[in-house]
């Protein structure tokens, strides 16, 4: 029996067309699904950092990451830890409020220390940050007032302390094609 647990992982790329899709290409080829996704530029703008989340055998997910490694634009892969870093995402839940139920879900969104960022006649849009646990405990007890439409952004991560995870010597670019192919 195989020990499936979650990964965290993030992926410093260069910041060019085709790259995402390369590396999804890679957990699909190989049976993972990315449950989150989340990619922007470092500070970098050449850069872009990936971060996903997924489940699965922790040999198959190290098996991953060094395919990772040897794709080109890809200059640094990390399988974060528990307590190595700190994580957050980021959701917004339309949630229908009347009369009778809008001082309800304020009182949610406050406990949660989350926001409203938007008013409307029959719902409002609440502003969510915190770990996927608190997230989903939020959506848990929005759901009787009606939810709407939800969106998430997937795990943002930074390693705690002094450690970082940013360009300090781009990996050279490979002239051959056989170390480009994905899987």
């Amino acid at each position: 029996m195989s020990n499936h647990t979650r990964h965290t992982i993030s992926i410093l790329v260069q910041n060019e067309f085709g790259v995402l899709a390369r590396v999804s290409g890679l957990f699909s080829g190989r049976g993972f699904n990315i449950e989150s996704l989340s990619v922007a530029e470092t500070l970098d703008p050449n850069v872009s950092r990936i971060t996903l989340t997924t489940s699965g055998d922790a040999a198959i997910v190290e098996q991953i990451n060094k395919q990772l490694n040897k794709l080109v634009p890809v200059i640094e892969v990390v399988d974060f830890r528990e307590g190595d870093a700190v994580d957050r995402e980021l959701a917004l839940i339309k949630v229908a409020a009347n009369t009778e139920t809008r001082r309800d879900v304020m009182n949610i969104v406050e406990i949660f220390r989350a926001k409203i960022v938007d008013v409307a006649p029959v719902s409002y849009i609440v502003q969510i940050t915190g770990s996927e646990d608190k997230v989903r405990a939020m959506i848990q007890l929005l759901r009787p007032f009606d939810i709407k439409e939800i969106a998430r952004t997937g795990k943002a991560a930074l390693f705690r302390g002094d450690r970082l995870l940013t360009v300090t010597t781009p990996k050279p670019r490979k002239k051959t094609k056989s170390k480009e192919k994905v899987g």
